[in-house]
């Protein structure tokens, strides 16, 4: 056995260095380098007691190397994708769960993600799943799985922290779906390194994407996040799973937002909607219903924008407060709403419309906890930000889709047909929309008012 080495790595993006350094050279993020043992000769115990060679890839026997095959001689098979019983969760993989995929689930503390993670095997009946738990002995994930709806009939659950015997059981047991809770517990004996650091976490990641490609078994591993927000460790693990899911929302908010950042199977433009409870997460088929309050009549700063998530569409609240600067710099502050966006919006109603705004602060949130990035909102927030300037109400029947342009004209937007749609279902009476955009007017009952600038839309909001 060979001397044990001593190496720097940095926690941010994995970087390597001999020595202990304030700066990483690669990232110029500061104090994140991490002190690593490491044994570059040391065997490792793999699964059936084979012992292999130190590699992230070696974690199964070889299957006898076999040759590259040219791409016209492969027969296309149909692709078979597990229903995991929860549409949200479904939508945003892209139909369902693929066979021997890996995909890692991210998100705050406390914000949810070991009870969907634990929810979802519970849907599944009579299949065969495992949970296994670095965090939580067994007793607890029995009281937590006392809290939730579900019937499992054949949920196994471990608590343990050794990779190697974490897959040594789903060799033996053979379970349909397999989840990690969390990654970040996990340690392997490949490497002499604390549980939890960047070189573990790598480690372990990788053996897991080997084993379930090997396996044709689908992994959830949960991820904890930064202190910056994002997932500990990030590049190295987004690079190595198929799917990185992450969960979001205030703890403050019931509802939680479930986005895919990667998606190897399907699109990453995809959003499910979770309401928390007492019982577990329920799915929110029906946001806009819920997204919209019906106590704002007779308030101003209140405008209703037709949006677009994924293929959804949404019907949000934006509210606007414009009062007067009590500092000598006027505040511009935004939640759920990009702020640089939010100046180049207020910069197209001083210099296109007229409205001055210099010495007035100006405050915009979306309400329920939704963070937007639909351009089509534009309209709605320049809508609310004149009503509360102006102390008008908007009329509660109305509701706004548009992109503002930097020369106030209105500019189209995305599946226009479905964001009409959505707001007749609801019950609106007229929409303002992109002029000269087609759109289907078959058993249409809601108003559709195209409008080419936004004074135009401001002479039919105000009139």
């Amino acid at each position: 056995m060979s001397k044990p080495t001593i190496q720097y790595i940095c926690s941010s993006c994995g970087a390597k260095a001999p020595q202990m350094l304030g700066r990483c050279p690669v990232c110029g993020e500061w104090g994140t380098y991490e002190e690593q043992i490491t044994n570059s000769k040391l065997p490792l115990q793999g699964v059936g007691g084979l012992t292999t060679l130190h590699s992230p890839f070696s974690i199964l026997p070889s299957a006898g190397g076999l040759p590259p095959s040219r791409l016209q001689e492969i027969e296309p098979q149909a692709e078979t994708r597990i229903d995991l019983h929860c549409g949200e969760l479904n939508r945003v993989l892209g139909g369902g769960l693929v066979p021997g995929s890996l995909i890692l689930l991210g998100g705050e503390p406390g914000i949810g993600k070991s009870t969907l993670a634990l929810q979802v095997l519970m849907r599944l009946g009579t299949q065969k799943t495992l949970y296994a738990s670095g965090e939580e002995s067994i007793r607890q994930l029995k009281l937590r799985a006392e809290r939730l709806a579900g019937k499992p009939e054949n949920l196994y659950i471990i608590s343990e922290t050794s990779l190697e015997t974490i897959l040594q059981q789903v060799t033996e047991l053979k379970p349909e779906i397999v989840v990690v809770d969390s990654i970040q517990t996990i340690g392997t004996q490949a490497i002499d390194a604390t549980i939890g650091s960047l070189s573990q976490v790598r480690e372990c990641a990788a053996r897991i994407l080997t084993f379930a490609k090997e396996t044709n078994i689908p992994f959830l591993i949960v991820g904890h996040i930064n202190k910056e927000g994002s997932l500990a460790g990030p590049k190295v693990l987004e690079h190595i799973v198929d799917t990185v899911l992450q969960f979001e929302g205030d703890q403050h908010y019931m509802y939680r937002i479930l986005r895919a950042q990667k998606n190897r199977f399907g699109s990453t433009s995809e959003l499910g909607i979770f309401e928390m409870q007492q019982d577990g997460l329920r799915e929110v088929t029906n946001p806009s219903e819920l997204l919209l309050s019906q106590n704002h009549d007779g308030l101003s700063g209140i405008a209703i924008a037709a949006a677009v998530e994924g293929v959804r569409p949404l019907l949000i609240e934006v509210q606007a407060l414009v009062s007067s600067a009590a500092y000598g710099t006027p505040q511009r502050a935004s939640t759920g709403f990009d702020g640089r966006r939010l100046n180049m919006l207020l910069a197209v109603l001083e210099k296109r419309v007229g409205f001055k705004l210099l010495q007035k602060d100006v405050f915009i949130n979306i309400a329920g906890g939704l963070r937007v990035n639909d351009p089509a909102i534009d309209l709605a927030v320049l809508a609310a930000v004149l009503s509360s300037n102006m102390d008008i109400e908007l009329h509660p029947g109305t509701t706004l889709a548009g992109e503002v342009g930097l020369a106030g004209e209105i500019r189209p937007v995305s599946r226009l047909e479905q964001r009409i749609q959505e707001a007749q279902k609801l019950g609106f009476q007229r929409i303002l929309v992109p002029a000269g955009q087609n759109y289907s007017k078959k058993n249409l009952t809601i108003e559709v008012l195209p409008v080419k600038k936004v004074a135009d839309a401001f002479r039919l909001l105000f009139k």
